[in-house]
């Protein structure tokens, strides 16, 4: 064996009870897994008093450049993940052509940054795989992004698409799942890809479906109307016959406390209806997002520039600032926007770096102006590149949902600014530390089945997820008594303690606490289209 993993307390990914093994990982597999006996190997790990358990799998993640930009990735490697989940809300850099690629990449500064000297030398599905495969850290899996599609074919205009221009839409999503893609995202409170009515999401879907791909939604409110948005979802899943992951599900603002109730008996009565349906959740109460996404839609037709040119103009301010405060805008979920809520927690320009780490509200009162002035300030004086907490969240939903069989972890984490939300770093070791171990709302065997097997299989993945003699050794060692998340919101790049081993692709990427420098990760592609 190449590498023993001597003693372990083995939690496999079924949720079946743990028990005692020595594991061998041979060629990047698991070769044998022995009870009872030991296994010789080159490397021997000492894992007593250790738990061994599939690496676990990010359903829900923001990296799509960044683990390009830094490869080590240590925010998810360190946590214990060896697969994430790329291109989700809808919103990601490839299909495109060059003009679309431009808007993009000023539309998702604050998600993503707009790397300096970064070469973006690919412009289909294919070719942004094969550049994940030039080396990266974990294994890696593409969601088509709708909205982009959008956007490259129908442009930002708010209004329904031609037939010919869904014939092509239909086209494009084909040829990405031919091209590797794993199924297809949308961002239904997000410009463009929030302008496609249900219709038009439905014919998506049908080809979706049909090529062995899942649609995952962040739909179209998580505030006033989730539970009706959720219910759109439900519907293009049961038109469309395509598999249904619902992106970060949970109930959020005010109107929606104690509610989550509603939202798991809708989605009960549908999959005892015969609907394939799964969702991913984090496990921390406020959400992020790119500060501009709050604006109503209207205002974001026609791109970045078309949204900078009104936001100069008193008149449409005064329109926004209406549908913001008073109305409550389309992108902000429909509830009118409280300011004591949302936080700035990234700019680009140094000048406005005092506004990091403190609620719109709180810095416009430093200021003496009107909140609504200061948030259009900023977002022109940053061109649209900077990013948001928005503190929205209840508990007693967020525990709820984490609860249910059909759940999966994902950690929706942006790795850029200056305070990205912790979950980027500790999203996998908080379901184990506080949710297992602290308070018990989920065991052991079954907390890691959600982070893992369960993931697996809406991946389709036949050989990882599991801990499986003939799998992939994906592979994670932790300590249950110690394991824990310390990335805070005041110091939110922090590395998990208690998880001493990952091993991707059988190669140790963790050792003894360490990053090794290894980058064995490569693309996860779709083996049904």
């Amino acid at each position: 064996m190449d590498i023993v993993v001597r003693g372990a307390t083995v939690v496999d990914g079924t949720g079946a009870p743990r028990y005692q093994a020595d594991v061998g990982v041979q060629a990047g597999r698991i070769a044998e897994i022995a009870t009872g006996r030991r296994l010789a190997g080159t490397r021997v790990i000492d894992a007593h008093g250790l738990v061994l358990a599939p690496g676990f799998i990010d359903m829900h993640s923001h990296s799509d450049i960044q683990i390009l930009a830094k490869p080590d990735h240590l925010a998810k490697v360190s946590q214990g993940v060896t697969c994430e989940v790329l291109g989700q809300d809808g919103l990601s850099y490839a299909p495109v052509d060059d003009a679309t690629l431009a808007g993009l990449r000023a539309q998702l500064a604050g998600w993503n940054d707009d790397p300096v000297g970064f070469d973006w030398n690919w412009r289909g599905v294919r070719e942004y795989l094969d550049r994940l495969d030039e080396g990266i850290a974990v294994n890696a899996a593409y969601l088509l992004p709708q909205g982009t599609i959008r956007m490259l074919v129908v442009g930002w205009d708010d209004r329904p698409a031609r037939e010919d221009e869904l014939d092509r839409m239909r086209e494009v999503v084909l040829q990405g799942l031919r091209e590797g893609a794993m199924g297809m995202s949308s961002g239904l409170t997000y410009t463009p890809g929030m302008y496609a009515d249900t219709a038009e999401l439905v014919a998506l879907c049908e080809v979706v479906g049909r090529n062995g791909g899942y649609y995952s939604p962040h739909h179209r409110s998580y505030g006033a109307g989730a539970v009706e948005a959720y219910a759109e979802m439900v519907d293009v899943s049961k038109r469309s016959g395509c598999p249904l992951h619902l992106a970060h599900a949970t109930m959020n603002f005010p109107v929606n406390k104690g509610r989550a109730g509603e939202l798991l008996s809708l989605l009960d009565n549908a999959i005892a209806d015969g609907c394939d349906i799964t969702l991913d959740t984090y496990p921390y109460l406020p959400g992020a997002t790119y500060l501009s996404a709050l604006l109503p839609s209207w205002s974001a037709e026609g791109g970045p520039d078309e949204t900078l040119r009104r936001l100069s103009d008193q008149d449409t301010r005064e329109r926004i600032r209406r549908d913001l405060e008073e109305t409550g805008s389309d992108g902000c979920h429909g509830v009118p926007v409280d300011w004591d809520t949302i936080e700035i927690n990234g700019v680009r320009r140094e000048e406005n770096s005092r506004f990091v780490g403190h609620s719109v509200a709180e810095s416009a009162r430093r200021a003496g102006r009107p909140p609504a002035e200061l948030y259009f300030d900023v977002l022109v004086a940053e061109r649209l590149g900077t990013s948001c907490l928005m503190h929205v969240g209840h508990e007693d939903n967020v525990q709820a949902i984490m609860k249910h069989p059909a759940h999966t972890g994902g950690s929706d984490g942006l790795l850029v600014g200056e305070r990205p939300h912790p979950r980027a770093w500790g999203t996998f070791p908080r379901y184990l530390a506080r949710y297992v171990r602290e308070l018990g709302v989920l065991d052991l065997e079954e907390c890691v089945a959600h982070l893992t097997g369960r993931a697996a299989n809406r991946l389709r993945l036949a050989d990882r997820g599991l801990l499986r003699e003939g799998y992939t050794a994906d592979l994670v060692l932790f300590d249950p008594d110690t394991v824990a998340d310390t990335a805070t919101f005041d110091e939110p790049r922090q590395a998990a303690t208690g998880i001493p081993y990952v091993l991707v692709n059988g190669t140790p990427v963790i050792d003894d606490g360490t990053h090794t420098g290894a980058l064995p990760g490569h693309s996860i592609r779709n083996q049904g289209a």
